[in-house]
């Protein structure tokens, strides 16, 4: 049996990008589960809103075109908006390094744009997604997420008058299964009988959409604002995810693409010296907003403080999937 959310039940939700991987299993978890008054998908492809409104027969569910470049549109779209979830992003690493002025316009105006809009029309609880890869971001794309986690944990800062909207943050690592994903490439690779590597070396955190979807709407739930929420996940080798899904396929190593790292990590060692841990998960306070973090301690009596040097990376991870694991996993 599923708990209803209590930040959900009876309320108005937008989710930014909605018609993403991310988007389409947090709505059917959310309609299936949390009792929300209406859900309204923000995004700019109308073609992927019609075939997401032809799955989701129900009168709960609304579609509204925009783009998060668009600050009008946004501010228009949120009203009457409790709760938020940005989504929308450019996430390949690759099309970020080529295209860099799109990715900014997307994940950093984009992001500023949610939250002027949040605040104008006094949204309560705003809540974007970011990555492994803002951790001392070797790529474009990490980098942006980079400012956006900023500019979420500090807009808390501009909403202590009349609009006591609360920001935060939730980080994790590669979803399972998502659009794209590495898992989508090997098994079509697996067909011509040859799969590409980057490097053999290359470890990754990763969850399924399902536990992604669940941890969003648990710190939903819990965030008071100015949190980045982590998960404790495991990690795999990319080797062992290619002896899961194609054995007996030749493997042909091409190097790391751009910006693209071997291991990635979580939490950095600088940012430890102010994460609370919490048994299933993390809590990196907000550095600059102390009264938040009072609030946050106050919440949190059982967080741990982490020890010196601590650094949560996937290639140092006490939990790792195997081979047999990630068979389940994958199908």
């Amino acid at each position: 049996m599923v708990s209803e959310s209590i930040s959900l039940k009876d309320k108005v939700v937008l989710v930014t990008g909605g018609t993403g991987s991310f988007g389409k299993k947090f709505t059917e978890t959310v309609l299936a589960n949390h009792s929300p008054k209406k859900l309204i998908i923000f995004s700019r492809d109308e073609l992927k809103q019609f075939e997401m409104s032809q799955d989701f027969n129900d009168r709960r569910l609304r579609f509204f075109v925009g783009d998060v470049r668009d600050l009008d549109r946004l501010r228009r779209a949120m009203q009457g908006v409790d709760v938020v979830i940005h989504a929308a992003a450019m996430k390949r690493v690759e099309a970020c390094e080529y295209n860099p002025n799109e990715a900014i316009l997307t994940n950093v105006i984009g992001s500023r744009n949610v939250i002027e809009a949040a605040l104008d029309n006094g949204v309560r609880k705003v809540m974007a997604l970011s990555t492994d890869k803002a951790v001392n971001p070797a790529n474009l794309y990490g980098a942006t997420k980079l400012c956006s986690e900023k500019l979420f944990v500090q807009g808390n800062s501009y909403s202590a008058g009349t609009s006591h909207t609360i920001l935060s943050c939730v980080r994790y690592g590669n979803v399972v299964g998502s659009r794209g994903s590495v898992v989508q490439i090997f098994k079509q690779q697996k067909q011509e009988g040859t799969v590409t590597v980057r490097d053999p070396r290359m470890t990754r955190f990763w969850l399924s959409l399902d536990q992604g979807v669940a941890f969003v709407i648990q710190c939903l739930d819990v965030m008071r604002g100015g949190e980045v929420f982590v998960p404790k996940i495991p990690s795999m080798n990319i080797m062992d995810l290619v002896r899961a899904i194609a054995p007996d396929s030749e493997v042909d190593y091409v190097g790391a693409g751009p910006g693209e790292k071997i291991s990635e990590v979580l939490i950095s060692e600088d940012e430890a010296r102010e994460v609370m841990d919490v048994e299933h998960f993390f809590i990196i306070l907000p550095s600059n907003l102390k009264n938040l973090q009072t609030e946050i301690r106050d919440q949190w009596p059982e967080g741990k403080s982490l020890e010196d040097g601590f650094r949560y990376a996937s290639d140092s991870n006490d939990e790792w999937l195997t081979v047999d694991d990630l068979k389940k996993i994958v199908g």
